[in-house]
C-alpha cells in the first residue's frame, strides 16, 4: 500500500510539473503574440527558420542545425564539443519555460546564425515547432 501511495504521489507531482511548464511556455508564446500582433504561430515556419542556411551571421554557424543537429530531438554539440540538450519539448520538457533564459539564448543564437535579433514572430514560430516534435 505504501508503494502505491509513493507511485501515486510521484505521478501527481510529475503531472503538476508538466502543467506548470506548459503554462510558463504558453505565457511566453502569448507575450510574443502580443508583441507581433498575431493570434498564433506556425510550426512549419519555425522548422524553416531552424533549417535555413544563412549568411548574415557568423560563418561557423550558418544554421541552427549546425549545433543542434537536423533533428531537434537529438543531443547537439557546440563548436567546442559541449553537449547541448535536445531542443524539442518532447525530449526536454523544461525547454522554453524560463523567460530570461529564452531571451538570453534567442539573443545570442539569432545574432550568431542570422546576424540580427529574431523577431517576436520568429521566436513564436520556433518555439511552436519545438513543441510539435
Amino acid at each position: 500500500m505504501k508503494f502505491k501511495l509513493i507511485i501515486a504521489t510521484t505521478a501527481v507531482a510529475l503531472v503538476g510539473a508538466v502543467v506548470a511548464a506548459n503554462t510558463q511556455r504558453d505565457a511566453i508564446l502569448s507575450g510574443y503574440a502580443a508583441q507581433a500582433g498575431v493570434s498564433g504561430f506556425s510550426a512549419d515556419a519555425g522548422r524553416q527558420l531552424f533549417m535555413s542556411q544563412n549568411t548574415g551571421g557568423k560563418p561557423a554557424t550558418p544554421s541552427c542545425s549546425t549545433c543542434h543537429t537536423s533533428d531537434p530531438r537529438n543531443v547537439g554539440h557546440t563548436r567546442v564539443g559541449k553537449v547541448i540538450q535536445p531542443m524539442a519539448v518532447s525530449r526536454n520538457p523544461e525547454r522554453f519555460t524560463d523567460p530570461a533564459k529564452v531571451e538570453k539564448w534567442f539573443g545570442r543564437n539569432c545574432r550568431s546564425v542570422l546576424g540580427r535579433e529574431c523577431t517576436p514572430t520568429e521566436k513564436g514560430n520556433f518555439i511552436t515547432y519545438m513543441m510539435s516534435l
